[in-house]
């Protein structure tokens, strides 16, 4: 088996709901991702995958749709507060947890082809989730 590892870094805010300790408050993160993609044979240019096509492909994701935006529960009932101040969210129907996250980017990278193995988010410098589908 092969493998490669791309890391994304982005920032991201989010708060949690139903749960009694400090992330019950809007918060942000200096958040990294790292993506690991695997194959049982390289392609014929010797590789799982171009690390340029995943920056492309995740990175864009992540760059259009999560940093520097409040990522929300779908349910939080700050949504309206922030839509009327024009101010940059990402709904989930799911908690934002950092094992949500994790899995979100999961499932975009896999719906995207890429032969992904699993997803770790490091939402502070020790302390990471993985979801690996």
């Amino acid at each position: 088996m092969y493998s490669v590892t791309k890391t994304i870094s982005f920032c991201y805010g989010h708060r949690l709901l139903n749960y009694d300790g400090k992330c019950k408050h809007l918060h942000g993160h200096n958040g990294r991702i790292e993506i690991k993609l695997s194959t049982k044979k390289l392609d014929k240019r010797g590789m799982v995958v171009d690390f340029g096509d995943v920056k492309t492909i995740v990175k864009g994701f992540v760059d259009r749709e999560l940093d520097h935006k409040m990522i929300l529960c779908d349910k939080d009932s700050i949504i309206p507060m922030l839509k009327e101040r024009g101010e940059p969210y990402f709904l989930m129907k799911e908690n934002p947890t950092a094992e949500n996250i994790a899995k979100l980017i999961y499932e975009f990278a896999r719906a995207k082809k890429l032969p992904v193995q699993s997803v770790l988010l490091w939402e502070t410098d020790t302390s990471f989730a993985e979801y690996s589908g």
